[in-house]
């Protein structure tokens, strides 16, 4: 009897290179429970032609916790250089954070989605890779930057004010409006559909 596998639907977007830097992504491959390694090299399973990426940037990893029948994932950074956004938090070089459900992710001016429908096999998963013409993650103000030690002193908080975001961090991984966030939603035949978002607003991240 075929045990249903866990898929990953990814999406990806990048705001000037487009479909072009993604043209050696596959749109879908089944691996068992190793990593899946994204980044620029030959050896990655999704392999970006973006110059700011490491040859192996970032892995997602499935795991199994105590007690549960089902695979979780977790993202780890891999590149030494900049850092990686996750649901809007910054990740530095190997720290990780597990996944859920819905994830946003940001990293070297690419933009990633990932939604999880979870199977009961234990042995492998699929991962399906989607383009999307339009922006997956938005912002409320300031600018992407891959290199917290590279904001401005000015947007710096202020003395004493260690519990603000600095305007310039990620911080900010949020859509604006419920009726804007239709890059995952479930389609009628269960699971989940990524969509392109209608209409993007002036400040989609970049």
């Amino acid at each position: 009897m075929e045990r249903p596998l866990t898929v990953l639907q990814v999406a990806l977007h990048h705001p000037t290179q487009g479909p072009a830097a993604f043209a050696k992504v596959p749109p879908k491959l089944q691996l068992d429970t190793s990593p899946l390694l994204l980044g620029r090299g030959q050896d990655a399973h999704l392999r970006l032609m973006v110059s700011r990426l490491s040859r192996q940037h970032l892995s997602l990893e499935p795991y199994r916790e105590q007690g549960s029948s089902l695979l979780s994932f977790s993202l780890r950074v891999l590149s030494r250089q900049g850092c990686v956004w996750v649901n809007g938090l910054m990740l530095r070089f190997l720290e990780q954070v597990p996944l859920g459900a819905v994830n946003r992710v940001a990293f070297a001016g690419v933009q990633m989605a990932i939604c999880i429908e979870w199977g009961i096999s234990l042995e492998a998963f699929v991962c399906c890779v989607h383009l999307s013409p339009s922006p997956l993650i938005y912002r409320l103000k300031a600018e992407e930057t891959d290199d917290h030690d590279e904001i401005p002193p000015q947007q710096q908080p202020p003395p004493g004010g260690s519990g603000e975001q600095t305007s310039g961090s990620l911080g900010f991984l949020q859509d604006p409006s419920p009726t804007q966030d239709s890059a995952l939603q479930p389609s009628p035949g269960g699971g989940t559909e990524i969509q392109p978002r209608r209409e993007p607003p002036e400040e989609a991240l970049c």
